[in-house]
């Protein structure tokens, strides 16, 4: 499967997960040099689901950045941290897929099936990656930063509302985005549509964001009971799974 999966990038690939970043400039970089190698990635080189997905999210980790510089947030070192353990667990998923390990989430493995398919799809590979970077991983992400940063997860906070900001980002970089992954008579019908495919685009990205926000107080308070927090994973997991499906499918290629 690793052979197929990496075929002649497998050292280069294992170079650039070896690296287990601790800011978010290292964030950055190590998202830079793995879609440099997943545009390598045969067959479809240039161009396969992982890499539309990793694009996105480079593009967004680095305004994420760009507005830790700026001083944006009301508390950028719960900003920065939530960023450096969100990004572990994509890198995490990575390192389980490469070594075949069974631990991979499913909610992933979705995702890293398609690698070497030639009808997967820019937008709906995309699509699947943040489906299940958020909707799995960052519920997660979020409870490891609270217990690092001492606090919780309280509606309203400084954390809450700088949480909510990174909306928009989202909803500013989305539209660009998304019409990169468009093919020319895509472009022509998105362009009949006006904003309407943005906001319904950034609407759900907002949708699924609170709802891992609610997941990650859910995890909050079962956090010490391994055996409860174990069946909430395997919930997201399932869960997360499940809607990667839908977006991979024709239907799904539909909806978008």
């Amino acid at each position: 499967m690793t052979e197929s999966v990496w075929g002649p990038v497998q050292r280069e690939m294992a170079d650039v997960l070896a690296a287990y970043p601790d800011d978010v400039p290292a964030v950055v970089d190590q998202l830079t040099k793995l879609q440099d190698v997943l545009d390598r990635v045969p067959p479809l080189l240039g161009s396969n689901p992982l890499a539309d997905f990793n694009k996105l999210y480079l593009s967004i980790t680095t305004c994420v950045l760009e507005r830790l510089y700026a001083g944006r947030f009301a508390d950028p070192a719960f900003l920065a941290r939530l960023d450096v353990e969100f990004a572990a667990r994509y890198f995490d998923a990575l390192r389980q897929w490469s070594d075949m390990s069974s631990g991979c989430p499913k909610a992933w493995t979705v995702l890293f099936h398609r690698i070497p398919c030639p009808d997967a799809r820019p937008l709906p590979s995309a699509a699947a990656g943040l489906n299940a970077h958020i909707s799995y991983d960052l519920p997660f992400a979020l409870v490891t930063t609270f217990d690092h940063q001492g606090c919780d997860p309280v509606d309203d906070s400084d954390q809450h509302r700088d949480y909510l900001h990174l909306n928009d980002i989202f909803a500013a970089q989305i539209p660009g985005l998304r019409r990169g992954y468009l093919e020319r008579w895509q472009l022509l019908i998105d362009m009949m549509n006006g904003d309407l495919d943005d906001w319904w685009q950034g609407g759900v990205v907002e949708y699924t964001r609170n709802v891992a926000w609610r997941n990650a107080q859910r995890l909050w308070t079962v956090r010490h009971d391994l055996q409860a927090l174990g069946r909430e994973r395997g919930r997201l997991d399932h869960t997360a799974e499940a809607v990667g499906k839908l977006l991979l499918s024709p239907m799904g290629a539909i909806l978008q």
